[in-house]
C-alpha cells in the first residue's frame, strides 16, 4: 500500500500554480493583470476612466494680440470592461485508487494544471486570432525578411513600444522562417536548457522580435504585437469555509485555487483545480502632427494598433488612405507592401500613441 505524506495545500497550491506559468505559451506573452478590483462590481463590469488628451498650440512670440489663444474641451473616456470566465479541472478520485495507485497528490496536480494551461490558452489564441487588425502583410514567403521588417516599419510607425515586441508564428510560418538561410534561425532551435514552454517555443529574435511558435494559431499565420496590445486578467477563488483542504496562490501574476474534499456517500475524493481568467483587447487614442496645418491632430476614435498580423500566402490589406488612422500615422493602402521605391509613406501626418 502506498505510503502517504502530509502536504500543506498551500505548498501543492504554490507547486500547481507555478507549474501553470510554465505550461503556458500565448497568455504569458499577454499583459497580466489581477481581478480585485472586480470584485463587487454590477455586472461583473467596471468602467475605467481613461485620462483625455488634448494638443498643444503656438502663440506667436511678440504678436500684436489681435487673436486670442484657443480653448480645448476636456474629457477623459470611460472604458467599459467586463471579466469572465471560470477554467477548471474536476478529477474524483476512490479510496482504492488512493491508496493503491497514487502516490501523492503532486502526481494528480499535473495533469489537472495542464488541462487548466490548454483552457487558458485556447482562450487567448482566440482572443488574438479574432481580432480585427489594422494591417495585414501578405505574401510574405516570397520575401520573409522583407515582410518582418515590413512588420518593424508598421509598429514603429504606430509608435507601439519598441521593448517586448513578439511575433508569433504558425507552425508552417516557422518551417518558412527555418529553411531561409539568411535569417540564420534553424542553428538555435533546441539549444536552450529552459523548460518553461514559452522558451522551448521561441525560435530567435530578428528584427526586434522575438519570434516564438505555436501549434494554435493558423499554421501559415503570424502576429506581430506588443505585449501591452492584450490584457490576461486572473484571479483565484476564495477557498469555502465548509472545505477542510484548499488553498489559493499566485505566481508571475497567474492565480489558482486548488480545493479537495471528501464524499463519504461514494466514499471518493474530489479535487478541483481553477482560475478566473479574462481576456480583451487595448485601442488608442492617436496623436498626430499635420504638416499642412502645422498643428496636432487628436483622432475622434480609438484605434487598436499594438499589433499586425502576416501571412505567407494571400494579399496585403492596409487602412483606406482617406481614413483616420492613415491620416494620423501615415500607413495607408497608398503605399502597402510589397511595393517598390521609397519605403516612406506619402502622408503628411507622424503619430505618437496615448496609452489607455
Amino acid at each position: 500500500m502506498a505510503q502517504h505524506q502530509i502536504v500543506k495545500p498551500e505548498k501543492l497550491a504554490a507547486t500547481a500554480v507555478g507549474m501553470l506559468e510554465q505550461e503556458l505559451v500565448v497568455p504569458n506573452l499577454f499583459q497580466k493583470e489581477g481581478v480585485d478590483q472586480f470584485k463587487g462590481a454590477d455586472n461583473d463590469t467596471i468602467s475605467v476612466p481613461v485620462e483625455g488628451v488634448l494638443p498643444f498650440h503656438d502663440y506667436g512670440w511678440r504678436n500684436d494680440r489681435s487673436q486670442p489663444i484657443q480653448f480645448d474641451e476636456y474629457r477623459e473616456r470611460k472604458i467599459a470592461v467586463t471579466f469572465g470566465g471560470n477554467v477548471y479541472s474536476a478529477v474524483r478520485l476512490t479510496d482504492e485508487q488512493n491508496d493503491f495507485d497514487l502516490s501523492d497528490w503532486g502526481r494528480l496536480l499535473r495533469p489537472q494544471v495542464k488541462a487548466v494551461a490548454r483552457g487558458l490558452s485556447r482562450r487567448a489564441v482566440n482572443t488574438l486570432t479574432r481580432q480585427v487588425y489594422p494591417v495585414t502583410i501578405g505574401g510574405a514567403e516570397a520575401n520573409l525578411r522583407g515582410a518582418i521588417t515590413e512588420a518593424r516599419r508598421v509598429l514603429n510607425k504606430f509608435n507601439v513600444p519598441d521593448g517586448n515586441r513578439y511575433l508569433l508564428v504558425g507552425s508552417d510560418f516557422e518551417s518558412a522562417l527555418l529553411n531561409d538561410d539568411k535569417l540564420n534561425l534553424a542553428q538555435f532551435v533546441g539549444d536552450s536548457e529552459a523548460e518553461s514552454a514559452l522558451t522551448t517555443a521561441t525560435i530567435g529574435n530578428r528584427r526586434g522580435f522575438r519570434i516564438i511558435v505555436s501549434q494554435e494559431i493558423p499554421a501559415a499565420s503570424a502576429y506581430a504585437f506588443a505585449t501591452s496590445a492584450f490584457v490576461f486578467l486572473s484571479g483565484a477563488p476564495s477557498v469555502p469555509q465548509s472545505v477542510p483542504y484548499g488553498a489559493t496562490t499566485s505566481f508571475e501574476g497567474i492565480a489558482l485555487r486548488w480545493v479537495r474534499d471528501y464524499d463519504p456517500t461514494f466514499m471518493w475524493d474530489r479535487s478541483v483545480v481553477n482560475t478566473y481568467a479574462g481576456f480583451r483587447s487595448v485601442t488608442d487614442v492617436l496623436v498626430g502632427w499635420d504638416e499642412a496645418k502645422q498643428s496636432e491632430v487628436v483622432s475622434t476614435g480609438e484605434h487598436f494598433v499594438r499589433g499586425i498580423r502576416l501571412s505567407l500566402d494571400g494579399t496585403s490589406a492596409y487602412p483606406p488612405a482617406d481614413g483616420e488612422l492613415a491620416k494620423i500615422t501615415g500607413i495607408s493602402d497608398a503605399a502597402q507592401w510589397p511595393r517598390t521605391g521609397s519605403m516612406r509613406s506619402t502622408s503628411s501626418a507622424s503619430s505618437r500613441r496615448v496609452p489607455t
